[in-house]
């Protein structure tokens, strides 16, 4: 006997199961599962706190359907989950302990999932049933769901159903439960109204909190770390992040559904492979995209916190909150997509100037410091793309599959009458012309203001576009934009105005201040953009360079 199996044997769970646990090579329990196991097996209600990622599903899966009758073709086992991406990795984990119960279906319910297939799978029997609160309270109603038989309920994540508005439908689905229902919650953090919920329907529970609690929520496994953003803006701090940083797949947070397009666009510009995550995004496509991010297909998935909710990629070594979290358990729960079952992980946040109190939030409610990083420079990424770029060049020279393009190259440098140097340097030039090898340390001016524009008061604007008082003036919400166009390129204010009012067909007196730099300048426009509009002002050219908008 494995000693996975031996470990798992001696909390009292029968064969059929250890041998589940053995087909998927666990090995030792886990301290949630160490627990958790022994107390669900004896029946007990009980309250646990753990972090996303400590093997949670397991600790009340494995005993609760150890107490189930197969032969029962009614509902016995409901499992409320926040989101339907977390429904179905739950429904899935289930799935694969039952394998070796004969009988024992088990059936995710949500909301824009199919009714048919729902509504069949109930009429089936399935006995394990696992779904987002309002579609179980649909199914309640509907009739198509029957409570009688019910042995055990367990709240997953219960922080998030409360953090997503959900906790009044939990305890409508509570208030349901035969009276001798064996009740389980776990949650990451432990708010007050949770505690009220545990304390009003849970009989007698048995506490297991893993880690100290909250204060390890992030998990000794994940290295936390936050960037001020200053200096750079927050596109051109990711690109570097993402190039010095030794990782594999990374979870870009974002706070609405519009960004997770409009980021994932700037960066497969950039060469980058991006995907975006969000509510619009139909069901089956968002199962088909965290399936590539599964397979490598792509590495950086730009998602927002809901539908990020219950995925389990084990290639996930980063989460970078992009946009801060709106509190500090959507923080937790962000975070725990990485160092899960273990592995170790990264969580990297930026951290404007007015929202350094929510950062002391986080700290304060993690009882953990978060250590502040210092960007890598453009010398030290120039040294890392020389360094692997001369490896690339020793791999090809020390090939064997050289000779007719070393040919080829004699007869051109012959016939151009150039040196061994100048022709190397050439293809090199070539080569990189789209990206080029080395880097140029980004240079900010002071922004200028015409000669016949007064001095402005403390506090007044100081923009190269300043605003025009109140004549004409939009009630609209803005947004900043950075494009790819300069003080280098010769523009000025009126070019950009007249491109951007002329393509998109936008009153120039909604598009806000100018900032001309160096080598891009930045333009207030009104967030409510449609796409078409986004994407002929993205395209379009001032100064022989194409705008390539991008939001700051």
């Amino acid at each position: 006997m494995s000693d996975s199996r031996s470990g798992f044997a001696d909390l009292g769970l029968p064969e059929v199961l250890l041998a589940a646990i053995a087909r998927q090579g666990f090995q030792e329990p886990s301290p949630i599962q160490a627990q958790a196991i022994p107390l669900l097996l004896d029946g007990h209600d009980l309250l646990g706190q753990a972090q996303t990622g400590t093997g949670k599903t397991a600790a009340f899966a494995l005993p609760l359907l150890a107490r189930l009758d197969a032969s029962l073709r009614q509902p016995q086992m409901l499992i409320l989950a926040p989101t339907r991406e977390l429904a179905i990795q739950v429904a899935k984990a289930c799935e694969e302990f039952a394998q070796g119960i004969k009988g024992l279906k088990v059936l995710p319910i949500y909301g824009g999932g199919e009714y048919r297939t729902q509504l069949k799978g109930l009429r089936d029997g399935a006995q394990v049933i696992v779904g987002t609160p309002g579609r179980v309270m649909d199914h309640i109603e509907r009739g198509s769901l029957n409570l009688n038989n019910l042995q055990a309920m367990v709240l997953d994540e219960a922080d998030e159903m409360l953090r997503m508005g959900f906790i009044d439908d939990v305890k409508w689905v509570l208030e349901r439960t035969p009276d001798d229902c064996q009740l389980a919650l776990f949650s990451a953090t432990m708010p007050p109204v949770i505690r009220k919920v545990a304390d009003q329907h849970l009989k007698n529970p048995k506490l297991v909190r893993i880690d100290n609690g909250v204060g390890a929520t992030a998990g000794t496994s994940i290295r936390q770390r936050y960037w001020p953003v200053a200096g750079l803006n927050k596109l051109d701090a990711l690109c570097r992040i993402l190039e010095a940083e030794e990782h594999d797949a990374i979870i870009v947070f974002v706070r609405t559904k519009q960004a997770t397009l409009e980021l994932a666009e700037q960066l497969n510009r950039r060469n980058l492979r991006a995907e975006a995550l969000n509510g619009d995004i139909p069901q089956q496509q968002r199962e088909k995209t965290v399936q590539r991010l599964k397979d490598k297909r792509f590495d950086l998935l730009i998602a927002t916190d809901v539908v990020a909710r219950g995925l389990d990629v084990a290639r996930i070594t980063h989460v970078i909150n992009y946009d801060m979290p709106g509190d500090p358990e959507a923080y937790v729960h962000r975070i725990g997509r990485t160092g899960r079952a273990g592995r170790e992980g990264d969580a990297i946040l930026f951290v404007s100037r007015r929202e350094q109190h929510v950062l002391r939030q986080i700290e304060r409610t993690t009882r953990q410091a978060i250590e502040k990083m210092t960007l890598p420079s453009v010398d030290d990424l120039n040294a890392k793309r020389i360094a692997r770029f001369q490896e690339q060049l020793t791999a090809l020279l020390e090939g064997n599959s050289q000779d007719e393009t070393r040919a080829l190259v004699n007869q051109l440098r012959d016939s151009m009458e150039v040196s061994d140097n100048d022709m190397a340097t050439a293809l090199a030039v070539m080569m990189f012309k789209r990206e080029p090898l080395i880097l140029k340390e980004p240079k900010m001016v002071k922004e200028t203001r015409s000669r016949r524009e007064p001095a402005h008061a403390a506090g007044g604007r100081r923009d190269d576009r300043p605003s025009r008082g109140n004549k004409g003036k939009s009630d609209k919400v803005m947004r900043s934009y950075r494009i790819q166009v300069g003080h280098d390129h010769g523009v000025k204010p009126g070019n950009i105005v007249g491109a951007i009012a002329n393509e998109a067909k936008l009153p120039s007196r909604l598009i806000g201040p100018i900032k001309i730099h160096q080598d891009h300048s930045t333009v207030d426009l009104p967030e409510d953009l449609s796409p078409r509009q986004l994407h002929v002002i993205r395209t379009a050219r001032v100064c022989q360079r194409s705008l390539d908008l991008e939001a700051v």
